[in-house]
């Protein structure tokens, strides 16, 4: 149990991405001084959302360059604070060459990284660590003999690796990472937040993100077709960021939380889609054959076994946890996805169709 000063800076790692924005942006609006480490503060592109975000509240914005494997990058950025959230992690699920440079290394030694520069700075005293869903499963078929396909916090993945699924390995790999690390000392604690597919609108057009290339397929004709029957564990980013700040400052927070509202096929993201776009743009309508999708998925960048063990398998989540513990009550992700979608729409990402 840790008590953290509010007056005490907060170091966010990562702040340009996605998720860290909203995190950043909602402790400065509650006054925070916030130390927000990127990869180069004097890139217009990556911080110009912050600064604005900074500009017009009450929080003070300090920025540190740091990479994830830069070792000691993070000690500066670090002084003086009591509490640290470690968002800063590669989100690719297809694209890159070789897994472990792209992801496995960055997020495993970005992890040990930062927290040797906490075990190293005794004002810390609690670690937000942004997990995923991915490090509680590998395949949605890990699921098929959970009742209710239902995942909580006790689960943990064992079957992915750099070869299988090198994303969800990645998360995996580094939260196990953090826990071990914990638990050699007494000082600082972990709380690790476990969100499901991040939807919702982005304060920045560089977020990269697998949530962004789901999107962009349903307006790009690429599932025009049909769609393969997946589901995915859903969550709105300022659902994520609530829980995270949430988290940071509530003495009992402790554990791991999943985030995520609800499971959506999707199809039922098309649907929702639809009924808010209309027939503008060719959401699909219906399911592709798992064995048609089976042959062509190398062609879309998926291997043959991800979709024997992911298509057709139903998968959701227990929240009840971040209800109860958090007191997170979740936006309706339908509109979530809607919003991100408009947002690409005027970002340029997705053409305009009127």
């Amino acid at each position: 149990m840790s008590l953290i000063n509010p007056q005490a800076p907060i170091l966010v790692t990562g702040a340009s991405g996605y998720v860290a924005g909203w995190i950043v942006k909602k402790l400065l609006e509650a006054g925070h001084t916030v130390h927000a480490t990127v990869r180069d503060p004097n890139k217009a592109s990556s911080v110009a959302h912050l600064q604005k975000v900074a500009d017009a509240s009450t929080g003070t914005l300090k920025l540190f360059k740091a990479d994830l494997l830069d070792v000691g990058a993070f000690a500066e950025p670090m002084i003086g604070c009591e509490l640290v959230i470690h968002t800063a992690s590669p989100f690719l699920v297809t694209g890159f060459k070789d897994a472990n440079e792209a992801l496995v290394r960055p997020a495993l030694e970005g992890t040990r990284n930062v927290l040797q520069s906490v075990n190293a700075t005794d004002s810390v005293r609690r670690v937000v660590l942004t997990s995923s869903v991915a490090a509680t499963f590998g395949d949605n078929w890990d699921a098929r003999d959970v009742p209710g396909n239902r995942l909580d916090e006790t689960f943990w993945n064992t079957t992915s690796s750099v070869d299988h699924q090198p994303y969800l390995y990645s998360k995996t790999v580094a939260e196990q990472e953090a826990w071990a690390m914990q638990k050699t000392q007494s000082r600082w604690d972990l709380v690790c937040i476990n969100p499901g597919l991040v939807m919702g609108p982005a304060l920045t057009t560089n977020s990269i993100s697998a949530s962004i290339t789901t999107l962009q397929q349903f307006g790009d004709g690429t599932l025009a077709m049909g769609a393969p029957c997946m589901w995915n564990g859903l969550v709105d980013v300022r659902d994520v960021a609530d829980a995270h700040i949430i988290a940071g400052f509530k003495p009992e927070a402790n554990g791991r939380y999943i985030l995520c509202a609800e499971s959506l096929t999707l199809l039922d993201m098309a649907a929702a889609l639809r009924a808010h776009f209309g027939s503008k743009y060719p959401f699909p309508r219906m399911t592709v054959p798992k064995i048609l999708f089976w042959l062509v998925s190398p062609f879309y960048g998926y291997t043959r076994d991800f979709v024997w063990r992911n298509m057709g398998w139903p998968i959701h989540f227990n929240n009840a946890r971040s209800r109860e513990g958090l007191g997170i009550q979740y936006r309706d992700v339908r509109q979530s996805v809607c919003e991100h979608f408009q947002q690409l729409i005027d970002d340029g990402l997705v053409k305009r169709r009127d």
